[in-house]
C-alpha cells in the first residue's frame, strides 16, 4: 500500500487549517487502497492555529505538528514538511483553502505514471493583481535564470516522488528556493488542470518584502546570470563613455561654437556612479548570502514537535 504524505505550512490558519484537514480526511476515505499522513509547520504564527492543530492530534495520530521558535518563511517551513514526510507521494498544498483538494487524486495520476512532479495549472488564478503581478515575474525570472521550457509554470498545489523531495532536502542552507530546487532535480515535470478555489478566510500575507526576498532567492541561489549581466552592463557603460569621448574631441576639434559645460559631466558621473552602485549592490548580495551560509545560519530551528516518534528537534 503507497502512503501519501501532505505537507502544509501552517501562518495566520487558525480558522482555516481544521476545514483543510477535514476535506484531506473525506478524500482519503474514498480511497482506502492508500494510507496517508499529513504534516503542518507552524512558522511562527501570530494566532492560535497551534493550538488547533494541538487539539486535532489528540484524536488522528496521523497528524503529524512541528512548530518553529519564529517565522522562517513559507520556504523554510515548507523545506521542513518534506523533511518529517515519509510518504512515497508528497504532495505540497497551502493552508488557506485555495487548492482544490477534491483533484488531488488527479494530480498523483501522473506520479503514478512516469512523471516525478505533478503541478496543478489553474486556467484563472483568484488572487490578487498585486499577487498575479508577482506571479508573473517570478515565473519570467525562472525561465530566464533557471533555462526551464517555456510551458513551466508553478503553482500552490503539487505533488512530488520520494526521490525528488529527498534530492531537494541535501540543501541544508538558508534562503531556499523551492522551485529552484525542483528544477535542478529533475525536468520530468507533468501539469494538471484544474480550477483553483477563493480563500476560506481572511486575506494573503503575499507582501511586497516577500516578492522581493523570492526574487533574490531565485536570482542569487540557483544562478550567476546576474554576475554575467553586470558584466555586459559594464561593457555597455564603457563603450558608451568610450563613444561619448571621442565624439566630444571631434565636435571639439571641428566646432568652435561647442561650449562644454558642466551638465554633461555631471550627468555623465551621476550615470557612471549609478551604474557601479547597481553592480556592487549585486555582488554584495552574493557576498552577503555566501557570508551567512559559511556561518551555518540556520534554515529553521524546531521548538516542539507533536505525534513524531523520533526525536527530529536537533534537525535544522
Amino acid at each position: 500500500m503507497k502512503k501519501i504524505s501532505f505537507c502544509i505550512p501552517c501562518y495566520r490558519s487558525e480558522k482555516t487549517i481544521q476545514a483543510v484537514i477535514d476535506e484531506i480526511d473525506y478524500q482519503m476515505a474514498q480511497h482506502t487502497d492508500y494510507s496517508y499522513e499529513i504534516v503542518c509547520v507552524v512558522d511562527g504564527s501570530p494566532d492560535h492555529v497551534l493550538d488547533v492543530l494541538i487539539s486535532l492530534c489528540r484524536t488522528k495520530n496521523y497528524l503529524k505538528v512541528i512548530n518553529f521558535t519564529k517565522n522562517f518563511g513559507q520556504a523554510s517551513a515548507r523545506m521542513a514538511t518534506l523533511r518529517f514526510a515519509t510518504g512515497d507521494f508528497l504532495v505540497c498544498l497551502d493552508d488557506d483553502g485555495q487548492c482544490p483538494i477534491d483533484h488531488v487524486f488527479d494530480l498523483l495520476r501522473p506520479l503514478e505514471a512516469d512523471a516525478d512532479v505533478s503541478i496543478a495549472q489553474y486556467p484563472r488564478k483568484k488572487q490578487s493583481a498585486f499577487k498575479n503581478f508577482g506571479s508573473k515575474v517570478n515565473e519570467k525570472m525562472i525561465h530566464f535564470l533557471l533555462d526551464v521550457e517555456k510551458n513551466f509554470h508553478m503553482s500552490n498545489f503539487y505533488a512530488m516522488k520520494h526521490f525528488i523531495a529527498q534530492q531537494i532536502l541535501t540543501y541544508n542552507n538558508p534562503y531556499p528556493y523551492l522551485t529552484g530546487l525542483l528544477v535542478q532535480s529533475t525536468r520530468n515535470f507533468a501539469y494538471v488542470t484544474m480550477e483553483e478555489r477563493s480563500r476560506l478566510s481572511g486575506t494573503s500575507g503575499y507582501t511586497f518584502r516577500k516578492l522581493i526576498n523570492l526574487w533574490l532567492n531565485g536570482a542569487t541561489n540557483f544562478s550567476v546570470h546576474p554576475l554575467r549581466m553586470a558584466d555586459l552592463l559594464g561593457v555597455l557603460c564603457a563603450l558608451f563613455g568610450f563613444g561619448l569621448g571621442v565624439t566630444s574631441v571631434f565636435q571639439k576639434m571641428f566646432c568652435d561654437n561647442i561650449q562644454l559645460g558642466y551638465t554633461s559631466i555631471f550627468s555623465a558621473i551621476f550615470f557612471v556612479g549609478g551604474i557601479i552602485m547597481l553592480l556592487l549592490g549585486i555582488i554584495g548580495e552574493y557576498v552577503g548570502r555566501i557570508f551567512i551560509c559559511i556561518n551555518n545560519s540556520p534554515q529553521y530551528v524546531v521548538k516542539n514537535i507533536y505525534n513524531i516518534e523520533t526525536d527530529f528537534s536537533h534537525i535544522r
